[in-house]
């Protein structure tokens, strides 16, 4: 009985911590790597304005665009189940969310660096929601006009 007992219960429950620590450690990883591409590729500015910017001499322009599709780990999706029952933010959800945007942001300006644009207007931001109840996942999508403001 006692052996089932802990079956039973322990096992659930080592999952659960081993999905929390696997999860962390993994969102941990990408949140450095995120970081260091930042860092990388501040010399490519991103607006939402739809003109360019007074001054800004820019010629050249392309449609670029990044996306991403990011899932939750078994431990979020666990917690945001018990957050359903009482209401509230949800803030593993949040985290996902803000992830997705900052890697389709970064992937939408390599592509713009890799044409050699150094500006991106008119940037957008989409959302949509992948996959089923069991892993929830989101692909996130960013998008822009490409403008090069070297001198020619």
């Amino acid at each position: 009985m006692p052996l089932d007992l802990i079956l039973n219960l322990g096992l659930p429950i080592v999952l659960i911590v081993i999905g929390y620590l696997v999860g962390r450690a993994l969102e941990q990883r990408h949140y450095a790597s995120i970081r260091e591409r930042e860092r990388a590729l501040q010399g490519v500015i991103a607006l939402n304005t739809r003109f360019v910017p007074v001054g800004v001499k820019a010629h050249g322009s392309q449609l670029v665009s990044g996306g991403v599709v990011v899932s939750s780990d078994h431990f979020k999706t666990f917690v945001a189940g018990f957050r359903n029952l009482v209401g509230g933010r949800m803030r593993g959800y949040e985290s996902l969310l803000k992830r997705g945007r900052r890697e389709a942001l970064l992937r939408m300006k390599q592509q713009a660096r890799d044409a050699g644009c150094t500006l991106v207007i008119g940037v957008r931001f989409h959302t949509t929601r992948v996959a089923g109840k069991q892993t929830p996942a989101m692909e996130v999508m960013a998008y822009g006009t490409a403008l090069d403001t070297r001198a020619e």
